[in-house]
């Protein structure tokens, strides 16, 4: 590493040669700014690593600010705040007021945010989990505001040498607008009592809270009410009649009833969708499926250390389990066995914000834990979503 007189006389020399000269190619010019911009951060981790060395010298110690311009301990990632929120959890003992201070209110009752690194892993944890939450658009944007859906459709005509086209503009069609609904999951005291360490109860707690919230997200996205929860895409009134579909076991079996009823009605522009159906759906009916010359219409790809990826006919699918959407084999007349739709159109509005609220029930003696998740979701353009059902089967 050069010394700071060093980079003092190259920087003045790169100065003297910009100045001097106008036959520097764009390449030179480019290889001069990366070399000066290395040059200063050079400099700058000199002259920090000279002020860590000036504070210890002067009986200060080093602050954790002096390497990382200013960046301030997380409160919420100490030991001493990690173990009380286990505590707090597991056996009710309050958070202490110093650690609650400029954050949370003293009443015993109050709410305990999770600790920074317990939450960053369950959102981790929520990604890696749940496939069909993954590809879901994201979003936090404050709820009660309508968020308009644009569309431009511009219409090109032909005109003569004094005639004009018609002035088109941007139009807002519809709206979507975003609640604030509380998803919890309610953890059993007696999973909790005997953790001793702050790494069992982080074992413990991650999978109780991850299962059930990306549980309840999956199911919401696909068939949520729209009351006191998610709009899933099965119940917004906003998917066109035209793009529900029946299909019979024999059209459910075939590729020829899949392309007249399914893939024949997918808008072009609409086609960069995925398909979501239940595991036992796909590798009962769709994997195996051939096409009129005998060649498979479903793939499956294997990576190196990666899940599979299931394929058909050029689309992902991607599986859930029978609570999201039900089996084909277990499903009556009328029920969704699959849906098409692009994961971008369909978003979930939360901030991912986790709390711990703990409370006492007298009349059963029990201490009551639960995770609270604030989010919504619905689908901004509902008009790619294809909606499949189980048909009736003609009789024999």
């Amino acid at each position: 590493m050069k010394t700071l007189k060093e980079i003092e006389e190259r920087l003045a020399a790169v100065e003297k040669e910009l100045e001097s000269s106008d036959a520097l190619n764009a390449e030179e010019l480019k290889a001069l700014a990366e070399e000066v911009n290395g040059l200063f951060e050079e400099k700058k981790t000199i002259e920090t690593r000279g002020a860590a060395l000036k504070a210890i010298a002067a009986g200060k110690g080093i602050r954790r600010d002096a390497f990382g311009g200013g960046e301030k301990t997380d409160p919420l990632d100490t030991k001493e705040y990690r173990d009380a929120f286990m505590n707090f959890v597991c056996r009710g003992t309050p958070i202490p007021p110093e650690l609650r201070a400029d954050t949370f209110t003293g009443v015993s009752d109050a709410s305990a945010a999770v600790p920074t690194a317990l939450m960053e892993e369950i959102v981790r944890e929520m990604k890696s989990y749940g496939e069909l939450f993954e590809k879901v658009r994201k979003t936090n944007v404050p709820g009660g505001v309508r968020y308009p859906i644009l569309s431009l459709k511009p219409v090109a005509s032909w005109v003569t040498e004094t005639a004009v086209s018609d002035q088109q503009k941007l139009q807002a069609n519809t709206y979507v607008d975003f609640s604030f609904y509380a998803l919890e999951c309610r953890i059993s005291q007696s999973l909790l009592t005997s953790v001793v360490t702050y790494d069992a109860f982080q074992r413990e707690f991650i999978p109780l809270a991850v299962n059930a919230l990306v549980q309840a997200l999956e199911i919401g996205v696909i068939k949520g009410t729209g009351t006191g929860q998610m709009l899933g895409v099965v119940n917004d009134a906003r998917v066109p009649s035209g793009n529900t579909v029946t299909m019979s076991d024999a059209d459910f079996g075939s590729w020829a009833g899949w392309s007249k009823k399914v893939f024949a009605k997918m808008k072009k522009s609409y086609k960069n969708g995925v398909f979501v159906m239940a595991e036992s759906t796909y590798q009962s009916w769709i994997d195996g499926m051939v096409d009129n010359n005998g060649q498979p219409t479903a793939r499956v790809t294997f990576g190196m250390g990666v899940p599979a990826t299931y394929m058909f006919r050029g689309r992902e699918v991607v599986t859930v389990e029978e609570d999201v959407i039900g089996s084909y084999d277990a499903a009556v007349t009328g029920d969704v066995v699959a849906v098409f739709f692009n994961p971008d159109d369909y978003a979930v509005n939360s901030n991912l914000e986790l709390t711990v609220k703990q409370w006492e029930d007298p009349d059963n003696n029990l201490v009551k834990t639960k995770a609270i998740i604030i989010a919504d979701g619905k689908l901004l353009d509902p008009n790619g979503v294809l909606i499949i059902k189980k048909g009736a089967n003609p009789s024999a």
